[in-house]
């Protein structure tokens, strides 16, 4: 493996640079996240979800700050917890197009709504007209535990070097 800047873009993949990534591990870790990472597309998971929506069966689980999960009624969803951003990607067992752009180095998504749990509620504001909707039924309290573990994982500073913008809306909402 040729020598790697601190710097330098990870080459496990992850879109990270390499002092906050797999900086300290040796080469054949780095090579089998790299394998890892290349596996699991954000793409090729979201396909999936939508299969999964389709076919209105109930899924979740987590890549790296992702969340995506799926109900029996046909409603599949890509989360991002670092701005506790949401995409709708299948609703009602139909699939829905979203603009998402992926290569080695980045993962560009257009997110359409803020999020948040509210007990056993979802609650997602759309970015476009500020619309607030309730979904019940979804897996809140996975949400809500993959979300800590999530955190727990990576560093504050990791989690804010992910995500550039700092103008979230927030959500008051009474229930």
């Amino acid at each position: 493996m040729a020598k790697i800047g601190r710097n330098d873009p990870c080459p496990c993949g992850s879109g990270l640079k390499y002092k906050k990534c797999c900086l300290g591990k040796d080469a054949s870790q780095i090579l089998a996240v790299a394998e890892k990472n290349k596996e699991a597309s954000l793409k090729e998971k979201i396909i999936d979800l939508q299969e999964k929506a389709i076919a209105r069966q109930a899924s979740f689980y987590t890549l790296g700050a992702f969340i995506l999960f799926t109900t029996v009624t046909g409603d599949g969803w890509v989360l991002e917890i670092t701005e506790m951003d949401a995409v709708q990607v299948a609703s009602n067992g139909k699939k829905l197009d979203i603009a998402i752009e992926e290569n080695a180095e980045t993962i560009e998504i257009n997110w359409t709504y803020h999020f948040v749990l509210e007990g056993k509620i979802f609650i997602a504001k759309s970015y476009a007209n500020n619309e607030i909707t309730n979904w019940e039924g979804y897996p809140t309290h996975s949400i809500a535990s993959a979300i800590k573990k999530i955190k727990k994982m990576f560093s504050p500073e990791l989690l804010r070097s992910i995500y550039h913008d700092e103008n979230v809306p927030e959500i008051k909402h009474n229930i």
